[in-house]
């Protein structure tokens, strides 16, 4: 077992691991224990009382985060050469189709969200095996497959999210950096709370939301009260 660093000690020694805390705390109290020296990512982790092997169990959405994400998302619209326009003014990345396909084909995925339209998914079906594992396979479902390029490119700029429960039962994702004041960092977690409540499967049975954590890169995590979110 690798040995805890100083800070590591230090940041350990702050959370109280009998307490169960309240939103505002625990945003407040990853603060206080981050200390890398890099602008940490602030993540969430929700553990729901579902079972994902069970279509009729499975949660999945999006979210526009209030505050944004605080990250730079590089968007690459797969578009015709008349959605190009509306793609570039709402501010993606990269703007293109034949080029990109064939870019991603051998190996290129520098891009953290692709959007595109319905008459362009035949192309990319293909290119499964590439985009698939990096959760970069546009999808109707999160909105990255549609006719409104341009807001859907917004949409990603301004903050929206995708999650999806994974086989555990748990829902991670990135809803803030360190850097933002405490009350952006609830903020946008409560949003993302709201919706999984708004999304509890009908077959869903007993407790839904089991436990829910906040943590940052290399912090330890701090485990809120369900209840009180």
């Amino acid at each position: 077992m690798a040995r805890l660093t100083k800070k590591q000690k230090e940041a350990q020694a702050k959370i109280d691991r009998n307490k169960l805390y309240s939103l505002e705390e625990a945003s407040a109290l990853v603060k206080e224990i981050t200390n890398v020296k890099f602008d940490a990512s602030v993540d969430i982790a929700v553990r729901l009382g579902v079972d994902p092997r069970k279509a009729n169990q499975m949660v999945r959405g999006v979210v526009t985060l209030p505050h944004g994400t605080g990250k730079d998302v590089k968007v690459l619209a797969l578009v015709t050469p008349d959605k190009e326009a509306e793609a570039k003014e709402a501010g993606a990345d990269f703007v293109g189709l034949d080029d990109y396909l064939d870019k991603i084909k051998n190996g290129w995925t520098d891009v953290d969200v692709i959007i595109t339209m319905p008459s362009v998914m035949g192309k990319l079906g293909p290119l499964g095996r590439v985009l698939g594992p990096r959760g970069l396979m546009p999808n109707p479902k999160t909105g990255t497959v549609t006719m409104e390029v341009g807001k859907a490119v917004s949409e990603v700029k301004a903050g929206k999210i995708d999650f999806k429960v994974d086989k555990t039962g748990i829902v991670h994702a990135a809803i803030g950096k360190a850097s933002f004041p405490a009350d952006k960092i609830a903020g946008n977690a409560k949003e993302l709370i709201d919706t999984l409540v708004k999304l509890k499967p009908s077959a869903a049975k007993g407790v839904y939301m089991k436990s829910i954590h906040l943590s940052s890169t290399m912090s330890p995590s701090v485990q809120l009260d369900p209840k009180a979110v």
